[in-house]
Order: structure tokens, then sequence, then C-alpha cells
């Protein structure tokens, strides 16, 4: 099963509280990033362009674990950056799953053979690896050879210790089909538990700007993907009606609320993809922001984006609305042919903002006076 039974069961559980309760908008999975320094540059990765002062800086274990109190969400993807480089990570996975949330740690795995003995199986925590695909896609993916060779090592330690081992598969413009699909099979020969897959997000400050996928590309690409993978039994971790969305047969529109993300910064709006600015706390984050000025039609920077982040918990609120439907995609897979749905209308859109630089400096400048007034 690509989700675990207690979790399936928990999550579920929780969903159907806030609806009781009428929460039109409520965190699904929260996207903690204790720290943007890596061990890789990967050509399309925007998360890590910041000053030296930035990257030094990382969550304490009890602002983390403080934030999975004040979230709330049942699940916490760990990202970054490379969350193995936190000295700390691993008390802050074991303070999660403690709490009997579902922790999803993030890594390019590069330290995560070295670091297993740190950390203890458990149905609450999954190794989710980074993976694009066999090892030439991969390697030229993350601008370094032998990665992926490293990688597949550390899984198969992981897995031989018992951990659960998802990968996390991120496609660009130019992906094959065939080769894609050839990765899921051996994915699922390795004895991977599930896979996370989704579209490139076409960051404005990754060093490759070429080979983000539009979402007519994103649609054909995984409809010829999702037909290759008839009667293969590959397992993801994402909602049937989600994949259905990615092979361009649902209008969805993106519930950023429902992934929340902490950083160094703080509760960063609207979305894990996008920091157009930063709330002091989670409240303030759900309260505040103007969640309209978001999302596909609405805004340029969102125009062509279809990633996990933003449309799963859609594609959760239409499982519930529609058990049947999700049920029958679950079945027989996402169609793969025929008229794709409507999408949004662009014309309305506000452009796009150029806020990054503002951040950074304001950041660099409460850098700057706490070391001043430390000293």
């Amino acid at each position: 099963m690509a989700v675990p039974a207690i979790q399936a069961a928990l999550v579920g559980a929780y969903v159907l509280r806030q609806r009781l309760k009428g929460n039109r908008r409520f965190p699904l999975v929260l996207m903690m990033e204790p720290l943007f320094r890596c061990n890789l540059a990967c050509a399309g990765c925007g998360k890590i362009d910041y000053p030296d002062p930035i990257l030094r800086r990382r969550l304490s274990v009890e602002d983390a674990l403080g934030a999975v109190d004040e979230c709330g969400a049942p699940v916490v993807s760990i990202a970054g950056g490379e969350p193995l480089l936190h000295p700390e990570i691993h008390t802050i996975a074991a303070g999660i799953v403690e709490r009997r949330k579902f922790v999803y740690l993030c890594t390019n795995a590069l330290l995560m053979e070295k670091r297993l003995d740190r950390f203890t199986p458990s149905p609450f925590f999954t190794w989710s690896v980074h993976l694009d695909g066999g090892r030439e896609e991969h390697d030229k993916a993350v601008c370094q050879p032998g990665v992926y060779d490293r990688a597949v090592a550390a899984i198969r330690a992981a897995k031989a210790r018992g951990f659960r081992v998802n990968i996390n598969c991120t496609l660009f413009d130019g992906a094959e089909p065939e080769k894609v699909a050839a990765f899921f099979d051996e994915a699922m020969a390795a004895g991977i538990d599930a896979v996370t897959v989704s579209p490139g997000y076409a960051y404005e400050r990754a060093p490759d700007q070429e080979h983000f996928l539009n979402r007519r590309k994103t649609k054909e690409l995984f409809r010829d993907v999702f037909a290759r993978g008839r009667g293969r039994k590959w397992r993801f971790s994402q909602s049937s009606l989600f994949l259905d969305f990615l092979a361009g047969n649902r209008s969805y529109r993106c519930s950023p609320w429902g992934n929340p993300t902490r950083n160094v910064f703080g509760w960063q709006r609207p979305c894990y993809l996008l920091g157009e600015g930063y709330a002091p706390t989670f409240k303030a984050l759900m309260e505040e922001t103007d969640w309209d000025a978001y999302g596909t039609g609405n805004y340029e920077k969102c125009a062509d984006c279809m990633v996990h982040s933003g449309y799963e918990p859609t594609a959760v609120e239409d499982t519930l609305r529609n058990p049947l439907a999700a049920l029958a995609v679950s079945l027989r897979g996402p169609r793969t042919d025929g008229p794709m749905a409507p999408e949004f209308p662009l014309d309305r859109q506000r452009p796009a903002e150029e806020v990054f630089s503002r951040h950074v400096a304001d950041t660099l400048r409460r850098i700057e006076a706490e070391r001043t007034a430390a000293e």
C-alpha cells in the first residue's frame, strides 16, 4: 500500500474533524525547512540562493517542534536545503514522531547512510529520497556525477534496517516518458514503498530556466507516462485525483494553506514555492494572507504551477466529496486520452513582483542587528 493504513486512517479522521468544524482552510502537511544550506547545487532548485549569513541560520529544536504544535497538521515534510546537514535533525524528527505526526524527511541521500544510526524505524517516519530518474537523468539534474549510486546505496541500507523509503521525483521539460516509466519500474523492483512525483516549479532564481514545464506540456508528459504504467503496479504516495489532475482530467484551484511552510524567515506567504512575505505566527499566516491574490489565473508566478504542495490538498478535499470517482481512478488509473479539462484564463492575472531582494536585505539587517547587540 502506497500510504500506510495508519496514516490513511489518522489523516482521514483529521480531515473529517476539520470539515465537521466547518473549517474552510486548514493545514494538511507542514512543510518545514529547518535550514537552506545544501551539499548540492541543482540547476532546477531555487531554494538555496541566499547569502552566507542566511545559509548559516537554522531552526532550533524548540522552534521546529513549536511550529509543529502551532500548526497542528498531521503530516510534516522536512525539506531544505539538505536537512541532514542540521546537527539536531534526528532530535526534531523524533520529537515529531512522539507527537504521532507522520514525518517525511526529504534528502538527497549523500549523508543518509552515515546518519541512519541516529534514526529509528517507525510507521510514523519515512525517508523521502530525491531521485529525478535513472543514473544519467538524476546525476544530470543534480549537476554532480555519482549521486544516483550513493542514493541507491543509502536506500538499500535503510530498507535493510526496516525503514520506510519513498522517492521524491521531479520531472522537467525534456523528460522521456519511456525512461520515466523504466525508472518507476526500477524503483518498485528495489522495494521502494512509494513515489511522490510532480512537475518542476519554475523558481525565478533557479540557475536553469530553460527546462520548466508549462501546464500543457505537464499534462501531455504525465499522460504519456501514465499510459505506460497500466498493469505495472506503480505505487504513488499521492491521491488518485491529484494524479488525474496531472493528466489534465481535472480543473483544480490550488490550496496553498494546505501545505504551510515554516522556515528561518518565519511562516512563508503564500506557499512552499513562493516567498512573497512572512508571518510571525501560523495564526497570522492563515488569517492575514490575501489568498485570492495567488494561484493560476490570479498571479503570473503561479501560471504554470501544478505542484503537489498546492494541489494535493485540493485533491484530498475532492476525494472526500467524490469518493467513488477517486476509487475509480485508483482502480483504472488516470485517463490518458480524450479532451482535457478546461484551463483557467490568464488574462486577468496580476504581474509578477520582485520581492526576493527586499526580504533578503531585511533579513541581513536583522542578523547584523542581532550580532551587534550580542557584542
